[in-house]
């Protein structure tokens, strides 16, 4: 399909950009959120966005289509891995699923509408109204579509005008889902801009920062700390900078009723993406002393990769990277020929997939693309001891395991400081409700005003 050139970002690679004309932009995306945003309901934004989510999920959607046709070469990702993507990415976003987030971040539906109480808090004197920024800016990163899509919902919810800023080369699904948003509400559509270039031109960004009333930023460390200090103090800044995930196998799961299926939950967590975002692991601690051992469960693993592949493939790789996860196989190669505590397993004539056992539990980081790790320990503490590397800087950790265990070993991370715990095959999956690296991710966005009343407002 033909887009419109309703956004930045679909003009030609070679438009030039000026600061005048991004200056221009975001005043332009202000009187539209006056005329069209600032003013409507929660529950009526709620409606719309639900309904543009559920419109992907329609197999004859145009904007679907040309994601599932186009993506492979815009993207990277195999058609199957787009199509489980964004089915999973569109079913969370419901009716109900925002509504949860509202009530989980401002206690009250209305709290973006009207001065009011808590829903949790009744007979108390303070009421408060929440307001959100009038220009929002997202500096976004890597090809995975939810983190923008989830901040341009946050967006709408929070009555913004927003600026999307994609790294280059990433606008493609973002744009189509622009596209989608203006079709079935255009004036909503009019309040949103998306450009692309490369990231460092001060030039564009300085004229875009000064227009911002909050900025959030999402990449690798470094990219964060380039950016902060080029932000106006009057700016607030909200970082998400890089994170690692990993799963924990407890040794009840490891019978025969559970360990097939567990392992083909933790297959799905490798697989989505193709092990691209910040929730996909790393690699995964599974406990000794099970029916099955850890390197048991690791070939198992390498099964179910193998049968996902088949339905499922992983997208194309440059020379480059399918060169370095080579380099990285015969590591293990040589290591698992003159020791039995290293083992590996690996796609025939391609390197589509890759499963290192060791026992050993120091962490590791994998070179991503479906390569992952299994390692034996002991117990919780035997992992979070070989993960203290990335203590911190962790975002998910898949869980398997059962009962009253569970919560155990939940009650633990959460001490260690994981900010979300999930079910194996979850990993890639979190609901709109979820606390991005441990933050309220609407309320973050938001300010407020507090009004204690007096007495004679009781009479």
């Amino acid at each position: 399909m033909k887009l419109p050139d309703y956004f930045l970002a679909d003009l030609p690679g070679d438009a030039q950009f000026s600061s005048a004309l991004i200056t221009e932009a975001c005043l332009t995306l202000k009187r539209n959120r006056e005329r069209f945003l600032a003013g409507r309901s929660t529950t009526s934004l709620i409606d719309i966005i639900a309904g543009v989510a559920a419109d992907w999920l329609d197999p004859d959607n145009p904007f679907r289509r040309a994601a599932l046709d186009k993506g492979p070469s815009e993207t990277g990702f195999s058609r199957e891995t787009l199509e489980a993507g964004l089915d999973a990415l569109f079913g969370s976003i419901t009716t109900e699923s925002l509504q949860r987030l509202v009530l989980q971040d401002l206690g009250h539906l209305d709290r973006l509408e009207r001065l009011t109480g808590s829903e949790t808090e009744p007979g108390s004197s303070r009421l408060a109204i929440a307001r959100g920024p009038e220009l929002l800016v997202h500096i976004t990163a890597g090809r995975l579509p939810n983190p923008p899509v989830m901040s341009i919902v946050l967006g709408l919810l929070a009555r913004s005008a927003q600026f999307v800023k994609c790294a280059s080369g990433t606008s493609f699904l973002l744009r189509l889902f622009g596209h989608s948003l203006r079709e079935v509400e255009p004036k909503l559509g009019a309040c949103l801009e998306i450009a692309e270039w490369k990231g460092g031109n001060e030039t564009l960004e300085s004229a875009l920062f000064a227009q911002a009333d909050c900025l959030t930023a999402m990449g690798d460390d470094s990219t964060l700390e380039a950016i902060r200090p080029r932000v106006p103090p009057q700016v607030r800044f909200l970082g998400y900078g890089h994170r690692v995930s990993f799963g924990y196998i407890a040794r009840e799961v490891l019978d025969h009723h559970f360990f097939s299926k567990t392992a083909a939950s933790a297959a799905m967590d490798v697989a989505a993406w193709d092990q691209l975002g910040c929730l996909s692991p790393h690699l995964f601690y599974v406990e000794t002393g099970g029916r099955h051992s850890p390197d048991r469960f690791a070939e198992q693993l390498a099964f179910e990769l193998d049968r996902i592949e088949a339905k499922q493939p992983r997208g194309h790789l440059p020379l480059e990277t399918a060169a370095a996860i080579a380099a990285r196989r015969s590591i293990y190669e040589v290591r698992a020929a003159f020791s039995s505590d290293t083992k590996i397993w690996k796609s025939r004539d391609s390197t589509s997939w890759t499963v290192v056992y060791e026992n050993d539990p120091q962490f590791q980081f994998s070179c991503l693309n479906r390569f992952i790790y299994v390692k034996a320990v002991q117990n919780i503490d035997h992992a979070l001891r070989g993960a203290d590397p990335v203590r911190g800087r962790v975002a998910t950790v898949g869980l398997a395991a059962p009962g009253l265990r569970e919560q155990d070993l939940a009650h633990r991370l959460a001490a260690w400081g994981v900010p979300r715990v999930c079910p194996i095959g979850r990993m890639q999956s979190p609901p709109p409700t979820w606390r991005h690296d441990g933050r309220p991710s609407l309320g973050d966005l938001i300010l407020w005003t507090d009004w204690e009343r007096s007495e004679r407002s009781f009479l």
